[in-house]
C-alpha cells in the first residue's frame, strides 16, 4: 500500500494541533527541519515536535536538512520522532553509518536521503541496514517547488536495488508531489510519498490524502 505523509511545513502554525488532526487519515507526519546553513532555509526544531508529539499517535517522520546531524539524533528521538531521516551529504561515511545504528539503539527507524544531484550509488554503502529511503524531487530548502521529473529513474534504480536485496526498506519521495506526480513516482517503484502544500492548501484534506494513493 502506498503510504502517505503530509509535511506540516505547509500548515497553517497559528492552529497547528488542528492541522495535525485534520490529516490523521494519513500515515506518517512528516518533518521537514532546517538550519539554515545545510539548505538555505529555517524551519522548526525540538519544542515543535514535542508539542505534535502529545497531540497525536501518528507516526512522525522527521527529516533533518542540518549539518551535522549525528550530534542531534537522539535529542529528536527523546523529542517523539519514530523515524528519523538525516542526508548522506551532511555527515562523512563513518558518522553516517554510526548514526544509522544509533537511531537503531534509540529504538527508532533510520533513513537516509540524497539531493537531487546526489546519484543513488551514495546510499548504496549504507542501504541494507535502512528502514527508509528519500529521494528528494526538488531541491530541499523550501516548499511548493516544481517536481524534478529527472529524478525518476533514480527512484526506479533504488526501487531496483531494493527488491533485488530484498530489503525490508521503504522508498519515498518528498518534493513537487501532486496526484498527477503522485503516480508518476509510485510507477516509478515509491510506496511512501510526502506532501505538504498539496495537501495543506485543500479543504477537504482526507479526500487529497485519497487521491494521492491512486
Amino acid at each position: 500500500m502506498v503510504k502517505i505523509a503530509p509535511s506540516i511545513l505547509a500548515a497553517d502554525f497559528s492552529r497547528l494541533g488542528d492541522e495535525v488532526n485534520s490529516v490523521t487519515s494519513a500515515d506518517y507526519l512528516h518533518f521537514d527541519v532546517m538550519d539554515g546553513v545545510f539548505v538555505p532555509n529555517i524551519s522548526f526544531g525540538y519544542p515543535v515536535l514535542e508539542a505534535v508529539r502529545k497531540t497525536t499517535d501518528m507516526v512522525l517522520d522527521v527529516h533533518l536538512m542540518i549539518t551535522s546531524p549525528a550530534r542531534y539524533c537522539a535529542r529528536f528521538a527523546r523529542s517523539g520522532a519514530d523515524i528519523i531521516v538525516f542526508h548522506v551529504e551532511a555527515e562523512t561515511p563513518e558518522l553516517t553509518r554510526s548514526s544509522i545504528d544509533h537511531i537503531h539503539d534509540l529504538g527508532k527507524k533510520a533513513g537516509l536521503s540524497v539531493k537531487p544531484d546526489t546519484p543513488a550509488q551514495a546510499l548504496l554503502p549504507y542501504i541494507g541496514e535502512l528502514d527508509i529511503v528519500l529521494v528528494m524531487t526538488v531541491e530541499p530548502g523550501f516548499g511548493g517547488q516544481g517536481f524534478i521529473s529527472a529524478m525518476l529513474p533514480k527512484i526506479t534504480e533504488l526501487r531496483q536495488i531494493i527488491d533485488g536485496r530484498q530489503l525490508n526498506c521503504e522508498l519515498e519521495v518528498d518534493g513537487g508531489i501532486n496526484p498527477e506526480t503522485a503516480k508518476l513516482c509510485i510507477m516509478a517503484g515509491a510506496n511512501v510519498l510526502v506532501a505538504g502544500s498539496d495537501i495543506f492548501n485543500e479543504r477537504d484534506r482526507a479526500a487529497r490524502i485519497a487521491a494521492l494513493r491512486v
